[in-house]
């Protein structure tokens, strides 16, 4: 997966105005990475984000017929989607006791998987305690690599209000995080 995480959005050029006629593997191949990294981002679980983003591309071809051109970007519903799977996922985690996280992926050195480790769980611990807005938000933006324009469609906001917020939130994080 890692290979195809390095590709890069691109148009959409083989929707048409019926979503009966959309490219779906060229979908999948697009916006499957973007999706994923959104979901990992925002959900702190590698098997999480796979589980979710098959469930959001399964849940995207069978309501397919329900997609308005006219009302919003392909990626746009697409990311509606993927954001109400991790919302329902949260709601139902919510009334699990919390599993201990995974094991990060083997390091080259000892020391350099134990720093890595301890960067995590801090990543992790400081993103938790920010308000559930503005952690959508950064894993729209670093998880899933949106522009501050497709955030704001996603998010009901002006896109210069997105900014100010991701500023607000790194500078609120920046001294956290050099302790």
């Amino acid at each position: 997966m890692s290979d195809s995480m390095t590709a890069k959005h691109i148009p959409l050029a083989s929707l048409s105005t019926h979503s009966k006629t959309v490219d779906w593997e060229a979908v999948y191949r697009t916006e499957m990475p973007r999706i994923y990294n959104f979901l990992r981002y925002r959900l702190h679980d590698e098997l999480v984000a796979e589980d979710l983003t098959a469930v959001t591309f399964e849940k995207a071809w069978r309501y397919r017929h329900t997609y308005r051109p006219n009302e919003s970007a392909f990626t746009t519903w697409l990311f509606t989607i993927a954001r109400n799977s991790a919302t329902d996922h949260l709601r139902r985690e919510q009334e699990h006791e919390p599993l201990p996280e995974s094991a990060v992926s083997p390091a080259p050195a000892p020391e350099e998987a134990i720093s890595q480790q301890q960067d995590l769980a801090l990543l992790h611990r400081l993103l938790a305690e920010l308000p559930d807005r503005e952690q959508e938000i950064l894993a729209l933006k670093y998880g899933a690599e949106l522009s501050n324009r497709d955030i704001a469609r996603q998010m009901g906001l002006t896109a210069v209000n997105v900014g100010i917020i991701l500023y607000r939130t790194l500078r609120k994080l920046r001294p956290h995080w050099q302790e």
